[in-house]
């Protein structure tokens, strides 16, 4: 994990006594630091009811054994064991994860817990004057020596690989939303929406709670695509694939199980060299050739639409075009036996049914909300585009800017919460202009150019992209997406455009219980290879009437 600024306690400790007349007149005591000296050989039970310490200074004693009690003061940053007779420390040290400097000095100590490896946040580890073996004492003299210790620990702590099947996680269940209009013509088909994380994302420094083989991508990737074809979706949309790993790994798997793709990189890969460019990462949309047909392909490049649409902005110029994040589309036709028809219909004079599966990762950093709200808004105005053109060249009788001649599924993470203007402009059809994730900046002149209804010149004008668009995981169906130590929310998504599709169904979340009994701080773990949850739905695509007209089958109109 990235360091963060940590303060050790003053050595030069000062202490108030509080008086009786200030005790008998309440005044209250607040402190989170505790010394315990003396010589003392055994601590007191009460002292692990003391859950709001954040250090605790027990040197120069003459304690033999620490015990497992220890965990239980889970907001502990300093904890001072030095000059003691302690032979053996508890595993449960390792689950006091605060921790950022343990003092073990001039102990009696011959072997260090494996689980010392969990203090991921450790900074200062000291052990000088301990008989240890001599690979511990190598590897903590070594530059970094704390961080290679802790890192050996982790790597070898007991459970790993050899041991793996211990503690599965448990299936996550399966919610019904709704179920399928038997009295309307209908297709079912399912979506996966999946961030697999990234090889070279998937580092020590950000996932330090993470043992290094778990983290490797040839362990990883087996774990990821049996989590793929477990869910067996008709469409899967990943973020951070990537680009060899596409070509090499994905495509050549998936497609074995049925399934064609189309993949394309961040938008620096245009400028780098073939070896570097095979690293940068992408989004990837999959679909099953028996079920659907590809039509069309599409990639949207933000920072070039930027570049077009920035109006002198300085904001959309240094801020939005600086990030390389895109976006993909695929026009799909669906194949006429996965519709399923009331008894007494038939295929004869039914339009092909079309259906645009768009696919993004937006831009990650907290401080720039207002370029994940403009990411999204320009992907979804050339969503709107791509379906506009579609239409008129594959739909001739279609209305122009009529949006529902072709539903849309659209996948993303987009690195933005459920209160965020991200999601509220999905969600509810657009946002004003002097929304709050905007930042103040100037932006509103470019933005109307990305707004369904044009540039109409009015300051607190609404922005607006058209489609009726529903999120497949609403009501806090999923608690969170994303489980890393520091961050557990949601921000990957699934939303599809009414009224022509309906939510059957979607995967719940993993068990929380689970994740609670087992200490799992964050995620990758051995078991969950991604920082992400998958999401999955089963949708249920509403086909036109045809109805019969003097015999001639017309399709009909919603």
């Amino acid at each position: 994990m990235p360091k963060e600024k940590y303060d050790p306690p003053d050595p030069r400790r000062m202490y108030t006594i509080m008086s009786s007349e200030e005790a008998a007149n309440g005044k209250k005591s607040y402190w989170a630091e505790l010394e315990i000296s003396g010589r003392v050989r055994s601590l007191s039970t009460s002292l692990w009811s003391l859950t709001h310490l954040t250090a605790l200074h027990l040197g120069d004693n003459s304690l033999s054994r620490i015990p497992p009690d220890i965990a239980k003061l889970h907001n502990l940053v300093y904890l001072d064991l030095s000059c003691n007779k302690i032979r053996s420390l508890p595993s449960e040290l390792g689950n006091v994860v605060s921790l950022r400097e343990l003092l073990l000095n001039n102990n009696l100590l011959r072997v260090l817990p494996f689980e010392l490896g969990k203090l991921f946040q450790l900074q200062t580890l000291g052990l000088k004057g301990n008989p240890l073996a001599q690979e511990i004492l190598s590897l903590h003299q070594e530059p970094d020596g704390t961080r290679r210790l802790l890192n050996y620990l982790l790597d070898n702590l007991a459970g790993t690989s050899k041991r793996i099947q211990q503690d599965q996680p448990p299936p996550r269940s399966w919610v019904v939303v709704q179920e399928p209009e038997k009295a309307h013509p209908s297709a079912l088909f399912s979506v996966m929406c999946y961030n697999v994380l990234c090889d070279k994302y998937a580092t020590r420094q950000l996932y330090g709670y993470c043992p290094s083989w778990a983290l490797n991508w040839e362990y990883r990737k087996k774990s990821i695509m049996q989590e793929i074809l477990n869910c067996n979706a008709d469409i899967i949309s990943l973020q951070e694939v990537e680009t060899e790993q596409y070509f090499a790994f994905f495509l050549v798997e998936l497609k074995t199980h049925g399934y064609e793709g189309f993949f394309s990189p961040k938008s620096r890969a245009r400028t780098m060299s073939e070896s570097d460019r095979k690293h940068v990462d992408g989004c990837a949309i999959f679909y099953k050739t028996e079920k659907f047909t590809l039509i069309q392909n599409h990639t949207v490049e933000f920072n070039q639409l930027a570049m077009a649409n920035s109006d002198g902005s300085e904001a959309m110029l240094n801020r939005v075009m600086t990030k390389d994040n895109i976006g993909v589309a695929i026009l799909l036709e669906l194949q006429k036996d996965s519709f399923e028809l009331a008894p007494g219909k038939s295929f004869h004079g039914m339009e092909k049914q079309l259906i645009l599966v768009a696919n993004a990762h937006m831009h990650w950093d907290p401080e720039y909300s207002d370029v994940k709200l403009i990411q999204t808004m320009m992907f979804l105005s050339e969503v709107k585009t791509i379906i506009d053109k579609a239409s008129r060249t594959l739909r001739p009788g279609a209305v122009s800017g009529d949006l529902n001649v072709i539903p849309l599924v659209l996948c993303a993470d987009l690195n933005s919460l459920p209160d965020s203007g991200v999601v509220e402009y999905l969600a509810t059809g657009g946002v004003d202009t002097n929304h709050k994730d905007f930042k103040e900046l100037r932006y509103s002149e470019c933005l109307m150019k990305f707004s369904n209804i044009g540039k109409n010149g009015t300051p607190n004008a609404r922005i607006t992209h058209g489609f009726n668009l529903k999120s497949a995981y609403e009501n806090g169906l999923m608690p969170y997406t994303n489980y890393t130590f520091d961050f557990k929310g949601i921000i990957d998504y699934i939303f599809y455009s009414k009224p022509h599709i309906n939510i059957l169904g979607i995967l719940g979340p993993l068990d929380t219980n689970w994740l609670l009994e087992n200490r799992i701080r964050g995620c990758p773990h051995p078991h969950i290879p991604s920082d992400h949850f998958s999401l999955f739905a089963q949708l249920e695509l509403l086909l036109p009437f045809v109805s019969p007209v003097n015999g001639i089958h017309l399709p009909g109109r919603r």
